[in-house]
């Protein structure tokens, strides 16, 4: 994989998996341009956080993927684009489900017009596991319908359409990869894993409260994910073609909320909340991987198992618990 001083551009570089796709690009020799969606607070989220050797490699830009001629400035010139802004909690998608379709959506296309104009080498436009709904068939390979069983996964379905279509109508070089559940250090709570680890490990907290523990989920840590970016930036792929990435094991909700509870030593009782709960018809019951067409035609594989994951993102959250950065962040405290 070799990035050394190549001119590189991730969109929502300052979210989760974004900012460890950054710091992995710097690392990399990268020339990288991080965008970060605008804000009043002079934020640059997650890449806030980053060693200052870090940061000092890269370039900031503020802005927004829904403005078209601010995107089309910034990617003049960019050989890689990664495309990982958008809005991702499904639970507000059910409240705002337009804002969904302008970011995921519309988003995605000023992405693909500007790569089109600008003939830039190759696009990673980022899926979800979630435009697979309820599994059909396990393991997932990526021939599976596709069930808009949310407005999310709806607008990434729309927003994955549009990708294929660039690539057929206009041979934009754009790879679509499809992360299956991402855990680890930087996620917010808008995910269950982060979720319980906060609820077990805050001592303002009495109780861990959670939602269905039933479903099945494929999950993958942070820094395999990212990896798996870096791969399809450079790997000898089908344009247009998505791409399964997922730990290709399965567990239950059920199963890592145990697993956290054992690794962080808690001896707090569990409650359902059903305000937790999704819509009935709404709720994915299960998704598992099959990325054996990414392994194959590239070779990368998620290597770190789910113990030792969730040992690595528990001890991230101790760090920030016993810095007091969470419950400021959370309205705690001023």
């Amino acid at each position: 994989m070799d990035y050394k001083a190549k001119k590189v551009l991730v969109t929502g570089a300052d979210g989760f998996i974004g900012s460890h796709l950054t710091e992995a690009l710097v690392r990399s020799g990268a020339d990288v341009t991080a965008l970060a969606l605008y804000n009043s607070f002079d934020s640059h989220g997650w890449l806030d956080d980053l060693p200052d050797n870090i940061r000092s490699h890269m370039k900031f830009v503020r802005g927004d993927v829904r403005d078209s001629a601010f995107l089309n400035r910034i990617m003049r010139g960019q050989a890689v684009v990664f495309h990982l802004a958008a809005l991702i909690a499904i639970p507000y998608s059910y409240a705002a489900a337009q804002s969904y379709v302008e970011t995921n959506v519309l988003g995605t296309m000023n992405v693909l017009e500007a790569a089109r104009q600008w003939d830039t080498e190759r696009v990673v436009h980022t899926s979800t596991s979630e435009v697979y709904g309820t599994a059909l068939t396990m393991p997932i390979k990526e021939s599976h319908p596709l069930q808009g069983q949310s407005p999310y996964s709806a607008s990434k379905i729309g927003a994955d359409m549009m990708a294929e279509a660039y690539a057929r109508s206009f041979d934009v070089p754009v790879v679509t990869l499809r992360p299956f559940n991402t855990y680890g250090p930087r996620q917010s709570e808008r995910a269950i894993v982060p979720t319980i680890i906060r609820q077990a490990l805050d001592k303002n907290c009495s109780a861990i409260m959670v939602g269905d523990t039933s479903p099945i989920r494929d999950l993958t840590f942070v820094e395999d994910t990212a990896a798996a970016f870096l791969t399809a930036g450079v790997a000898e792929l089908k344009f247009g073609h998505a791409y399964n990435a997922g730990s290709q094991r399965a567990a239950t909700i059920a199963e890592v909320l145990d697993l956290v509870v054992e690794l962080s030593g808690s001896k707090k009782p569990v409650h359902r909340d059903e305000s937790r709960l999704r819509p009935q018809n709404s709720e994915v019951r299960a998704l598992l991987a099959d990325s054996t067409e990414f392994e194959t035609q590239t070779g990368w594989r998620a290597r770190t198992n789910l113990r030792d994951g969730l040992e690595r993102t528990i001890s991230w959250w101790r760090g920030r618990l016993s810095e007091g950065r969470v419950r400021r962040e959370m309205g705690y405290m001023t």
